[in-house]
């Protein structure tokens, strides 16, 4: 099976820029020392310290908007309007829909996912990434929370059951974002017709979506905590694909002419990255 380097007709090998090509050749190093996979998971542990530091970042910037009222401005007007919209039947749905998002379901959903792809690709390549994406979405939302301690919207305003965490940054949105986006990309690798390319990203983007905004309608956060974590998740998930680009770069470099190398085995037997 071809090695999973290929994103439609883009090589993921292949850098355009400086600083990308100085990656590549940094991670190449790395890989000949220490091995691709101990070289891929090094490049994603300085990748989350990098996260935990965008984390910090991020509760600097909030808490100068919040200050100034900027962006804050909108968390009241469109939680009012999302009261509005309310109804028991969709507040039953959206409940429902926004537990698959939650503490339990999202790590299920993910393991499920992530098993599934490893053995039928039989490659360890799914199980270190989305294992990375999710602990390090986990260590930025509890990093956040630590950081900022924002209050939640009123429980006046919410649907039970009331959660009492701090609101900033949202978890569930941020984890969508993270995991449906890692494994949106796992499944590009092994797409070719670029309609069912498109319907996978549609489909990753609309579940981080409306599951961010059904956190606001419910009134568990507020509008700039989904914000934020839409933000941050979007950073992580960069820093995962990166990794794997650099972990491709190290592996097409070890063989002669480029060719495509074996992947580490997985219980039932060898794959490809």
């Amino acid at each position: 099976m071809a090695e999973d380097r290929y994103v439609g007709g883009r090589d993921l090998t292949r850098w355009d820029t400086r600083l990308g090509n100085r990656l590549a050749e940094s991670a190449h190093r790395v890989g000949s020392a220490l091995g691709p996979h101990q070289a891929l998971i090094l490049v994603l542990a300085i990748g989350a310290a990098v996260a935990a530091l965008m984390t910090w970042l991020a509760s600097e910037v909030y808490e100068a908007v919040t200050q100034a009222d900027g962006v804050a401005s909108l968390d009241r007007p469109v939680l009012r309007a999302m009261v509005g919209w309310r109804s028991t039947a969709l507040d039953t749905a959206v409940t429902a829909y926004t537990n698959v998002g939650g503490v339990v379901g999202m790590p299920v959903v993910a393991v499920t996912v992530m098993l599934a792809l490893a053995l039928r690709r039989r490659s360890w390549t799914p199980v270190i990434l989305v294992a990375a994406a999710g602990t390090g979405s986990l260590l930025m939302t509890v990093a956040g929370k630590d950081l900022i301690g924002r209050t939640r919207p009123p429980l006046a305003d919410a649907v039970p059951p009331y959660e009492y965490s701090p609101s900033f940054p949202s978890g569930h949105s941020l984890n969508a974002l993270v995991i449906a986006g890692t494994v949106a990309y796992l499944l590009l690798l092994r797409q070719h017709s670029r309609a069912v390319r498109v319907l996978t990203i549609a489909l990753a983007a609309a579940f981080a979506l409306t599951m961010g905004l059904s956190r606001v309608f419910l009134g568990h956060h507020w509008l700039t905590d989904v914000l934020a974590a839409w933000l941050l998740g979007a950073g992580w998930l960069a820093v995962v694909v990166t990794a794997h680009r650099l972990y491709l770069t190290t592996r097409r470099a070890e063989r002669p002419g480029g060719a495509a190398p074996d992947d580490g085995p997985v219980p039932g037997g060898a794959g490809r990255a």
